[in-house]
């Protein structure tokens, strides 16, 4: 299972929505809400929000265990 929780706590850190880093990143609406829910984003996604805010990989996403 895919997890932006370490997005969202990143964004919190640096004072920001992720409206505000959805323009600063140019995602597009879908992948914002894709990113809510947990579903899966191309990793350009992932790479582009990266390297907008310099920092890893694991500040952005992570991936959990499937809940059986």
């Amino acid at each position: 299972m895919i997890s932006f929780k370490p997005l969202e706590h990143t964004l919190i850190d640096r004072d920001m929505t992720k409206a505000e880093l959805g323009r600063a990143c140019n995602l597009s609406p879908t992948t914002l809400a894709r990113m809510s829910k947990g579903e899966s984003v191309t990793l350009a996604m992932v790479e582009r929000i990266c390297l907008y805010l310099k920092c890893p990989v694991e500040k952005v996403v992570e991936i959990l265990p499937d809940q059986d």
